[in-house]
């Protein structure tokens, strides 16, 4: 039977025990979910896996693109933070306006591809490495679930659901999909799904209880709400900006063109009415004989400098919000400032592979060995040696081939190049050594 769906058959039921009305027949009593789409009976095994379905399948709204403006975001704020009914349904509006941001875009792509380019590996109690176990995370659910999880930094929290367990074509475990719970659903401070957006939470599934909780994966505080928050006071301002900039080049932009007639004719009027929207896209009109049409342009400061450095100086303000910094996705001045502010990138996104890596030990490996997956007793961690530098691995081979002797099979595995017996007069130096006309110059000279 499918693991999942045994699971639903034999969990703790509990967690509808606000919808269930007991039914009695003559022979047994009948737990009944009463649901907007009908009644379920739980005794039956297609009502049951029906209830799994109405719990992920909820009721989503389509998002409202309204114009958003710093009013609003203060609004949605103070009700996301409420301690008795937190909702952050009109905070995740903005965010999606947020999302859309091209060059915010760009630093969470940044920093995001950091941390999903690296490699990995999992290890035995003894710190060997399981090569076999590698095959079952590098698949596309497992990266779908990194993705999320690091979501998590910029909405504030994810609650991820895992599919049901499956094999490939080659006889390994995986699970089918991975699935994003809708965040308007979620409500994270209180533990709970609702069916509809701004429902009340203590309408909602407890996700915490079983069977729920055996497919669930949490990435973030709960109390988080998330980088976005912040980058909403720049993005707002931002798009306003550009709206306004527009209107600007629309009015000012193109010179306006004036047809003046003294021909009162209807027909004549119409001619000329098609002939001006014929010629283009600038403003124009038609005006009688004698009529004065004057357009003023502003006379202080430079109005280009008005717009473009707003919309810079708040692209630098996300820069330094999401990655600390501005010069590994702007211009910079200086190899040594560039260098530093790599540095600074790198740090920012070895915390995050750290929560990455601390979901995967505590929740994900746990969940897995719940459903039969071989894994029990290993730990993920990141596999540094596989992403040196080539200048890194270069001196990380020289610093063996220096002071130990190495099987040629090391090199035949990394490079495919067969390796025969050492050279006749050659020998691996002491480490105390001056002599560099050894065995590795054959490899890197």
């Amino acid at each position: 039977m499918d693991q999942k769906k045994n699971s639903l058959t034999t969990g703790n039921m509990s967690i509808f025990n606000h919808f269930i009305k007991k039914g009695k027949t003559e022979q047994k009593t009948v737990p009944i979910l009463h649901t907007k789409f009908g009644d379920l009976n739980l005794s039956k095994a297609d009502d049951r896996n029906e209830v799994r379905k109405l719990i992920v399948d909820l009721m989503q709204n389509t998002d409202a693109l309204t114009r958003k403006d710093i009013g609003d975001w203060r609004a949605a704020w103070q009700m996301a933070i409420n301690v008795d009914t937190p909702n952050r349904v009109r905070l995740y509006n903005i965010y999606r306006d947020v999302e859309a941001d091209l060059h915010l875009s760009g630093c969470v792509s940044q920093r995001k591809g950091f941390v999903m380019s690296r490699s990995f590996k999992l290890s035995k109690p003894d710190g060997s490495p399981d090569e076999e176990a590698v095959k079952l995370f590098n698949t596309t659910w497992f990266k779908d679930l990194m993705d999320y999880c690091l979501d998590a930094n910029y909405w504030g929290f994810s609650l991820i659901e895992m599919g049901d367990v499956t094999t490939d074509e080659n006889g390994l475990m995986k699970f089918d999909s991975v699935t994003l719970i809708p965040r308007k659903h979620v409500i994270p401070e209180k533990g709970r799904v609702t069916h509809y957006e701004n429902e009340a939470w203590q309408s909602g599934i407890d996700y915490h209880q079983p069977p729920f909780c055996d497919w669930l994966i949490e990435a973030g505080r709960k109390d988080d709400l998330g980088l976005y928050l912040k980058a909403a006071t720049q993005t707002i301002p931002k798009k306003n900006t550009f709206g306004f900039w527009d209107n600007f080049g629309e009015m000012f932009g193109i010179p306006f063109r004036v047809a003046k007639t003294t021909s009162r004719d209807g027909k004549d009027l119409d001619d000329i009415e098609n002939m001006m929207n014929k010629m283009g896209s600038a403003g124009w009109g038609i005006f009688p004989e004698g009529t004065e049409i004057e357009i003023k342009e502003t006379a202080k400061g430079d109005v280009y400098n008005v717009f473009d450095k707003r919309i810079d100086r708040a692209n630098s303000e996300l820069s330094k919000l999401v990655i600390l910094q501005t010069m590994t996705i702007e211009d910079g001045s200086s190899l040594s400032q560039s260098q530093t502010h790599l540095q600074i990138l790198q740090n920012l996104v070895e915390k995050d592979a750290d929560r990455f890596r601390d979901v995967v030990n505590d929740q994900l490996i746990p969940l897995m060995i719940k459903h039969g997956f071989p894994v029990k007793g290993l730990v993920f961690d990141w596999d540094y040696s596989i992403d040196y530098t080539p200048e890194q691995q270069r001196e990380y081979e020289k610093m063996l081939l220096d002071n130990y002797e190495i099987d040629g099979s090391y090199f035949e595995d990394k490079y495919g190049v067969p390796v025969g017996e050492r050279r006749s007069g050659t020998s691996t130096p002491s480490r105390d050594s001056n002599n560099q006309n050894n065995a590795h110059g054959s490899f890197f000279d």
